[in-house]
């Protein structure tokens, strides 16, 4: 099943790179049915998970990148009606197919959740993370148009812009709803993080001590930052679109630099014979 929603965001995203390449554009038409299925079996496999441990599948990585190309997949469908520039299409599709690809990688069987990820801590820990790398990942993909966009049209390539990239109002406006809403979302993650850390593990000082908790924070401290200069006009909008992918890259370092790497030291642990991981992005699992 996930191999069938690889091939299905796969082909929508060389669909969505047709009109880029300048070829025949008649497969157009598959791109919507072909992620919208992809979206419906990434759906049903994390029902069957959830059936398989007897809990909400939100108890690993794998489970929370699905999470997330879900979160993302019902944005973009959402949104691809009001904005249908091709070069709009084709970042989105590519996005959620990355976030699928990086699933890939560190697919797991399906883990027994410990009671720990019952707790009101674990599941806003999980639910903000997800919604809050959802929310940085749309402001970085703005982000990434208007500097393709400003380059384009310094260089005096105005048609290679027009009817292909939203106006660059649209995609400022997107970036800062995206990066208040990042903010606001990784900001609870960070508190409900705190909240879980103190409730088993290494403790709060341990916590905040692990290179995948530095790297969230370094990626909150820099939306932070463009939110407060922003407030005061001291940022420009092509720095504030360079520092929003800075923060995204921060995410990904946490994510798949740190964690599928093995470089974390970020779990819970109790001294009942129990190992409790914690991947940041989700509530913690069970290793007996």
């Amino acid at each position: 099943m996930l191999a069938l929603a690889v091939l299905g965001h796969a082909a929508a995203g060389a669909i969505a790179a047709l009109p880029l390449l300048k070829r025949n554009q008649q497969y157009g038409v598959l791109l919507l049915p072909l992620l919208v299925a992809a979206i419906v079996l990434e759906a049903v496999l994390l029902g069957l998970r959830g059936a398989s441990i007897q809990a909400f599948p939100l108890t690993g990585l794998f489970e929370s990148l699905l999470v997330l190309a879900l979160v993302f997949g019902v944005l973009y469908l959402f949104l691809r009606s009001a904005i249908e520039q091709v070069w709009f299409n084709s970042i989105m599709v590519w996005a959620i197919l990355g976030i699928v690809l990086t699933a890939v990688l560190v697919a797991r069987p399906a883990s027994r959740p410990h009671d720990v990820a019952a707790t009101p801590w674990a599941v806003a820990h999980g639910s903000a993370m997800i919604l809050a790398t959802a929310a940085v990942v749309f402001a970085a993909a703005n982000s990434a148009l208007y500097l393709l966009g400003s380059y384009r049209l310094k260089h005096k390539g105005i048609m290679q812009v027009l009817g292909r990239i939203p106006n660059m109002e649209t995609l400022t406006r997107m970036n800062r709803i995206g990066v208040q809403v990042g903010f606001v979302l990784l900001t609870l993650g960070v508190i409900s993080g705190l909240g879980l850390a103190s409730l088993v593990g290494p403790g709060i000082a341990g916590w905040l001590a692990d290179g995948k908790v530095i790297c969230i924070l370094g990626a909150w401290g820099l939306l932070a930052a463009i939110l407060v200069l922003g407030r005061f006009n001291l940022l420009k909008v092509k720095v504030r679109a360079y520092v929003t992918i800075m923060a995204l890259g921060l995410l990904l370092v946490a994510i798949i630099g740190v964690t599928v790497a093995g470089a974390t030291r970020h779990k819970f642990s109790r001294d009942c014979g129990f190992r409790i991981w914690d991947f940041g992005l989700a509530p913690a699992t069970v290793t007996v």
